[in-house]
Parts: C-alpha cells; structure tokens; sequence
C-alpha cells in the first residue's frame, strides 16, 4: 500500500477524499489541527471504509513540527494538501489570518516534500484564482484576473509558489485542482460539512434553516446580471470531488503527466444560482425554506462555472451526481446529525 498524507484530512472534502483514498487501497495520514474541523470525523471515517487512518494533530504554521512529522515519515508517496482557511466573506476581514495559515504552511510543507524520495502533490486550490472571469464556462486558460477577496489571492499566490518552485525541481509534480462550489456529504451520512458557528456556505446555512436552527436565509443580491439576479454557482457533490483527487494522485503516480506542473477546473459544467439551489433543497426535503434578499456581499463574484473538458478528458473524471442528489444528502446529513 503506497502512503498518501492528506493535510486537513478532517475536514469537509477531506475527510470525503480519505474515504476515496482508502477504498483504493491507500494507506492515509491526516495531519489536522482541529480549528475547524473535529476529531470524531475519524470514527465515520472508519465506519465507512473499516480502516481506522493514522492521525497526528499538527499545527503547520509551526515549521520545525511540519519538519519534525516528515522525518517520522519518509515513506509518503504523495501528499493531497488541504488544510487552509476557505471563507471568502472572512478572508475579507481577516486577511492576515488568511495570509498566514494559507501561504506560510504551504510553504513549510513544499519544503518537506522536496527532501521525499517521491514528490507527488496535489493542491487544494480554487475558481477564485479567476476572479470574476470574461466568458462562461471558464477554461484553464481563462487569464487570473485580480482576486476579489484575500483568499481568492491566497490561491493565485499559492500557485504561483508552486508554479516558481517546479520551474527549478524537475522531480516535482503537482497537479492544482481548481474546483468550484462542493457540496452535499456521503451517502452513508457518516461524514459531511460540519461547519463551526455560522456557517460561511450556502448549503450548510440551506439546511441549517430547514431544521430549525436558523431562522432565515438571507440571500446576498438578487439585482445581479443573472437568469433570476442572484449569483451562479457550479456546485459540485462532494464525492465527485474526492474521487478526482483519486484520479488526479494516480496520474502521477503513474508519471503520466505532461508537465511537472498542471491544472484542471473541477466542476459539472452546470450554473446553478442561489435560487436554483434553495429550489432543489425543497424539492428534495418537501420543506418550504425561509429567506430573504440581503444586500450584496463584498467578494461574491457574479458567475462562476467550469468548462470541464480537459479534466474529463485528460484526467478521465466526470461528475456524476446532480443538484438534487447533492442536496438530498446534505439534507441527509443535517438530519442525522439533528436527530431528527
């Protein structure tokens, strides 16, 4: 069984993505501080795949511990790096908070990687790096237009670290998925999105409203250039996702790639906007849900959706899952975690 470490391998996609992982066999670590996640996402883990992970609580901004985990573990033949502070709206208030956690642990890890005898990475990274893009859908070669939040600037600079370090290191190969809106939680409801506080994403804050925790949605614009004025998104089911970081860490195991240093968009191809999403929500629960139109939010980008071919195409990946299957497990998950 070759070794994969999975940087935030508790949290939302991935722990979905260790799940993924071990089904094909691989042997996973997760190293997770637990800021924004929590521990007893291993126990669905391994109720899911009957292998209990390696875990190693670690904080990666402290670089002599990210130093300190590799020398205990030279034998990783690929890291899957998650771990990164990912709200827009709080990246706006917080940027050095953003700054610091996303680009500083980067670095200490790209550090590590480079002493492995495999240096295979895959980075979590994001349709913000587009900013509000010309044409739809987007290709990979939509140009990076200037960031509209600071954590939309944390993936441009963080692939632009990656892009930097593999013009001079031949034997790193990365892969940089730039995936759109991920939603929904694993069939089973043993793991899904477990946000801490309010939550910062739509569908979280969707069913927190149907089970009563909330008491409205507010839906941010509904004046913006759209079918129906509120935003478009591409939301993509979580699993959908996991596997293509499955895919993606096989094509480089298998020195299949054609550089050291690609990128694919990770999406339906579909833009659903806001309204299209809480439709689907009552569709798939039979609940009618309680918003309201609330100003437009700083940092929302208008429209947003992938051109997918070359991930279907080069990569072989193509998501399968609907809206309303995304949104019927979410719903899912929200009531087994409710009781309700």
């Amino acid at each position: 069984m070759k070794k994969v470490l999975v940087t935030g391998g508790l949290g939302f996609i991935g722990s979905h993505t260790v799940v993924e992982l071990q089904n094909k066999g691989f042997e996973v670590v997760i190293v997770d501080d637990l800021s924004n996640s929590s521990i007893e996402v291993i126990e669905g883990i391994t109720a899911i795949t009957n292998q209990k992970p390696i875990f190693e609580k670690l904080d990666l901004k402290n670089k002599s511990s990210v130093a300190q985990f590799f020398r205990a573990h030279k034998d990783i033949s690929g890291v899957i790096h998650f771990a990164a502070s990912k709200a827009v709206g709080e990246s706006v208030n917080n940027p050095l908070l953003y700054y610091e956690n996303n680009l500083n642990t980067l670095i200490y890890m790209m550090k590590e990687v480079l002493n492995l005898n495999t240096q295979n990475f895959i980075f979590s990274s994001s349709c913000t790096v587009y900013g509000q893009a010309d044409e739809m859908p987007i290709t990979e070669n939509a140009p990076v237009k200037p960031a509209e939040s600071p954590y939309g600037n944390t993936k441009q600079i963080g692939e632009e670290i990656i892009r930097d370090v593999c013009n001079v290191e031949p034997h790193l190969n990365v892969i940089a998925l730039r995936y759109f809106n991920p939603i929904g939680a694993h069939s089973t409801a043993k793991i899904g999105e477990l946000p801490i506080g309010i939550p910062q994403n739509l569908v979280p804050f969707i069913t927190q409203t149907g089970a009563g925790l909330r008491d409205c949605l507010s839906v941010f614009g509904d004046d913006y250039p759209t079918p129906d004025g509120t935003c478009l998104r591409d939301y993509i089911h979580v699993v959908d996702l996991a596997k293509a970081h499955v895919v993606a860490l096989q094509r480089l195991l298998d020195n299949k790639q054609e550089s050291n240093f690609e990128t694919f968009n990770i999406g339906t191809g579909v833009g659903s906007s806001v309204l299209d999403v809480i439709k689907s929500f009552e569709r798939v629960s039979g609940k009618s849900l309680n918003y309201k139109i609330a100003p437009r939010r700083k940092g929302d980008v208008i429209s947003a959706y992938a051109d997918t071919k070359k991930a279907n195409s080069v990569l072989g990946w193509k998501a399968k899952s609907t809206l309303d299957d995304a949104m019927s497990s979410a719903w899912n998950w929200e009531k087994t975690i409710r009781n309700l």
